[in-house]
């Protein structure tokens, strides 16, 4: 990797805890996580106790502090995997990393365990390159640079706000394709990241996602949930819809976001086919999700990411609300969370 400069006070780590004991977890992400600051949000839907071992620089935030933070007027649920949303809403500092409670640190082809903290923030400060593809991959990283006939006037690049990381052992598939193929695992560890292309769309996985916060933090939110959202990740499509949305709007915005390294390596969890019957009105929706955001254009005027969320709310309500009533309820959260990350960034840390 090329040089990369982390100061600690500009990180957080957030973590959505689905399951109870985190200590296997936390203790496996020892080596990578302890020098950091993590904000843990417990699922509201979970009961019991969080079980976090000790040597943590750690806040943990639960149902008590999420009704106190956010109120009963709003549409936004932070129940399942959009409890982490809360960590993103509560967070000051400048960058974000998140990872799923079931994935661990991977290895390398070298053997070496890989520092996702490090990779999603060098792919953050190194500038991206949406508007002109460089065929060797991000020329910013050590041994590469940009290829023949790649414009100089473009080599400056943009600011990269989000840096979506990949998984080893089981891929973040769809429930038809991992039932289809249930003995399917990924082991292929390919050293590289990339810039997307401006107006290329791309499921964004929030599995092990890195994000500037000061940039496009307020265009990654919880909106659509299908009516049979379950706890795995098979069950839920709100990281899809909130990585289009926040695609489109770096587009709009002139930002960058990357895909490649770092790689997790996430565990076994569940039954494809049981989430199948839960996911499957999501799959048939984004039939009809894709087309709308590729042909949606945001106006000159929306110019921060919030409004650009604004925005984009009105365009779905509009398109999408007559198709199915679920987008309508989306279009309405995305307001609310725009309202809500206004006024949890007015108030004091701690609310």
């Amino acid at each position: 990797m090329s040089n990369t400069s982390i100061n600690d006070n500009e990180v957080d780590i957030v973590i959505a805890a689905i399951n109870s004991d985190l200590e296997p977890f936390m203790n496996e992400w020892r080596p990578v996580f302890s020098q950091f600051h993590l904000i843990i949000v417990k699922d509201p839907d979970m009961n019991g106790e969080l079980h976090i071992p000790e040597g943590f620089n750690v806040d943990v935030f639960t149902k008590s502090d999420i009704d106190r933070v956010v109120g009963s007027s709003t549409s936004i649920l932070f129940s399942g995997y959009s409890c982490r949303y809360f960590g993103y809403l509560v967070s000051r500092k400048k960058y974000i990393i998140s990872i799923d409670d079931d994935c661990i640190p991977a290895r390398d082809t070298n053997g070496d365990l890989v520092d996702v903290v490090a990779q999603h923030i060098a792919n953050l400060q190194a500038p991206a390159t949406p508007f002109f593809f460089n065929t060797l991959y991000d020329p910013y990283r050590k041994g590469a640079d940009f290829v023949r006939g790649y414009p100089f006037s473009l080599r400056s690049g943009v600011t990269c706000a989000l840096s979506c990381g990949l998984w080893l052992n089981l891929a973040d598939y769809d429930a038809p394709t991992q039932a289809l193929k249930p003995e399917q695992r990924n082991s292929r560890y390919v050293d590289a990241v990339m810039t997307v292309p401006v107006r290329s769309l791309m499921p964004v996985s929030g599995i092990n996602i890195a994000f500037n916060r000061e940039v496009v933090g307020p265009a990654l939110f919880p909106a659509l949930r299908l009516a049979g959202e379950g706890k795995l990740r098979w069950e839920t499509v709100e990281d899809i819809w909130s990585g289009m949305c926040v695609k489109v709007i770096c587009d709009h915005l002139g930002l960058g976001v990357k895909s490649g390294i770092p790689y997790v390596w996430r565990r076994e969890r569940g039954d494809a086919i049981e989430s199948l019957k839960k996911e499957w009105e999501g799959v048939k929706l984004m039939e009809e999700v894709v087309p709308f955001f590729q042909s949606v254009r945001l106006p000159q005027t929306a110019v921060t990411a919030e409004d650009c969320v604004v925005d984009m709310a009105k365009s779905v309500k509009e398109q999408l609300g007559k198709v199915d009533p679920m987008f309508a309820r989306a279009a309405d959260a995305m307001g609310d969370w725009v309202k809500l990350w206004k006024s949890v960034g007015s108030s004091s840390p701690g609310f």
